[in-house]
């Protein structure tokens, strides 16, 4: 076991390796990040998970499925509750608190979530994974965006027009989607899946490398490991998968499904707070440094938890 989680992980930092020397070496640069980062988003990962869906799922199976996206819900909102009050016992300053309380409880579920599932679990793991990314941009796009647009007096309506074109992604298109052809029993034509399993299967190389590109290019200078640092960093990594256990003490999970679950809440804070926070005039900087941080330890734990979630059954 200990083997084949070293071997699993060593093949995550091997295509991540990869982005940083070839950015090292000036083939990519920010400009292939953000190109990377349009190719999954809106084609490769919608592919992927399109070709997965009807591939791992039968009618009976999904509709069982379906009522546990409420062990993500709850792992939010738990989590959330969690990082208000340790926002308040630090002091964390009042303007930084709601992007400070989005990172403590949402994750980075879709561009490095889904790939390393997928390199630890094999593809049986996306649709998994997809329960959790829908609960998670839903609460992050509504609840977590309004309350960030709040602290920094740009107060709108929740479920503004903007909000429903974020939830509305491409990713989450390809998911509903799936869902329907699989409820109601359709098939696609197979030049079409077997299109779409090919561009679905560059999603993990392309999203590694991305990280690796974004590694390279951080500004290591600006990092400080202060006390906001090490409160986000044991929320993503230990409070928010621990709750996931927790919950799943009451709430009956496969072994796979425990095992993704998990392993979403323990990945590093969601990018998209950095863009919101621009957006709206909040902290960008604060944002972004603690998300590239959160990132950085990120693949530190991966290991930890490769070992770990392969004790459960």
């Amino acid at each position: 076991m200990i083997l084949s989680a070293i071997e699993s992980v060593l093949t995550i930092f091997v295509m991540i390796g990869l982005g940083v020397f070839l950015s090292h070496k000036k083939w990519f640069d920010r400009d292939t990040s953000k190109l990377f980062s349009k190719l999954v988003i809106n084609i490769s990962l919608p592919c992927l998970m399109f070709t997965n869906f009807l591939k791992n799922f039968n009618r009976e199976m999904l509709l069982s499925s379906l009522g546990k996206v409420i062990v993500p819900y709850l792992t939010l909102f738990i989590t959330y509750a969690i990082a208000c009050i340790i926002s308040k016992l630090l002091r964390i300053p009042e303007r930084r608190r709601a992007l400070f309380h989005c990172m403590f409880a949402t994750s980075n579920t879709i561009f490095i979530g889904l790939p390393i599932n997928i390199a630890l679990f094999g593809e049986e793991s996306v649709p998994y994974v997809l329960l959790y990314f829908f609960a998670n941009t839903t609460v992050f796009w509504t609840f977590m965006v309004y309350s960030i647009r709040k602290s920094s007096g740009n107060i709108g309506s929740i479920f503004s027009k903007d909000t429903v074109k974020k939830i509305l992604s491409p990713p989450l298109i390809a998911f509903f989607l799936s869902i329907s052809f699989v409820l109601l029993d359709l098939r696609a034509p197979k030049f079409m899946m077997d299109s779409f399993k090919y561009i679905g299967n560059t999603t993990t190389a392309l999203s590694m490398m991305f990280i690796g590109i974004t590694i390279y290019n951080m500004d290591f200078k600006k990092f400080k490991l202060n006390k906001d640092v090490w409160a986000l960093l044991g929320g993503r990594f230990l409070i928010a998968p621990a709750i996931v256990v927790l919950i799943s003490m009451y709430v009956p999970l496969g072994s796979l499904m425990k095992k993704v679950f998990i392993l979403e809440a323990a990945m590093p804070a969601m990018a998209n707070t950095a863009i919101v926070a621009q957006r709206y005039d909040a902290d960008y900087e604060y944002a972004a440094a603690l998300i590239s941080i959160s990132t950085i330890f990120g693949l530190i734990f991966i290991p930890i938890y490769r070992v770990l979630l392969g004790t459960i059954s």
